[in-house]
């Protein structure tokens, strides 16, 4: 048991794990690209029109995706800085720094599919809901992470600044999720829930839950590719870098 521990605890070093998200991000790259090209043929080509909603509810394909992806980001983000400042450990605020804009991204899609959806739905593009006035926090979260980060030289001042923000910001997340049941808001309840049977047809429900593997499968892709990119900036001054560079 010792032996496997310490096999595994060696990735910390950001030395090591650049080795090992070099050869782990083109995988999960590739396995992104077929889940996303299988998911979207199910959303447009497979999964029956809506009775109530016709075509149009084809936009939470993306949509429920990509607002779950911000706020599972944003926890797993506050969890590494929250490492990261507890223990001082480098690789943690590094990961913390490469899943931020991913998290951004995501807020970002969420925001604009749900205004595409709201407007035949709601008619109109934005209302002040507790639902959509969380998630826009929760990209002004996001947003304030990366510039924080960027307005700060010293990079381990920054990570612990950032860690701060991070962690403060979390409270966001639960408000978010719950909102629709702690407030009368005009945004639906969640369709697939793991007390009960799903509210929607079984292609939809495949549709759904093969982009939300995607989407994942994105994440865990451009975070690997982007922590190397930051680990080769921080450790630029040691010898193995200076290596890998030649």
């Amino acid at each position: 048991m010792s032996s496997n521990a310490i096999h595994w605890f060696r990735f910390s070093s950001p030395q090591n794990f650049y080795r090992l998200a070099g050869r782990l991000w083109p995988v999960f790259a590739a396995l992104a690209a077929v889940l996303t090209l299988v998911g979207l043929w199910i959303a447009f080509f497979v999964a029956p029109t809506d009775a109530q909603q016709g075509e149009g509810y084809r936009i939470i394909f993306v949509h429920v995706p990509a607002s779950q992806m911000s706020m599972f980001i944003y926890m797993v983000m506050a969890a590494w800085a929250g490492v990261g400042l507890v223990f001082n450990t480098r690789l943690s605020s590094m990961m913390a720094s490469a899943l931020a804009p991913t998290g951004a991204l995501f807020a970002f899609l969420s925001l604009v599919t749900g205004s595409l959806w709201g407007k035949p739905m709601w008619g109109t593009w934005w209302v002040w809901d507790a639902r959509l006035t969380s998630e826009l926090i929760l990209l002004f979260l996001y947003m304030g992470f990366l510039a924080l980060q960027s307005s700060i030289d010293d990079p381990r001042r920054a990570d612990k600044a950032c860690a701060v923000l991070a962690l403060v910001g979390s409270v966001n997340v639960p408000i978010i999720y719950f909102s629709v049941k702690w407030w009368n808001t005009l945004h639906q309840g969640a369709s697939v829930s793991l007390s009960k049977a799903p509210s929607m047809a079984a292609p939809m429900l495949w549709g759904m839950l093969i982009m939300v593997l995607a989407c994942w499968m994105y994440t865990v892709a451009i975070a690997m590719a982007r922590v190397r990119s930051i680990i080769l900036d921080r450790e630029r001054h040691t010898e193995w870098v200076k290596h890998a560079m030649e």
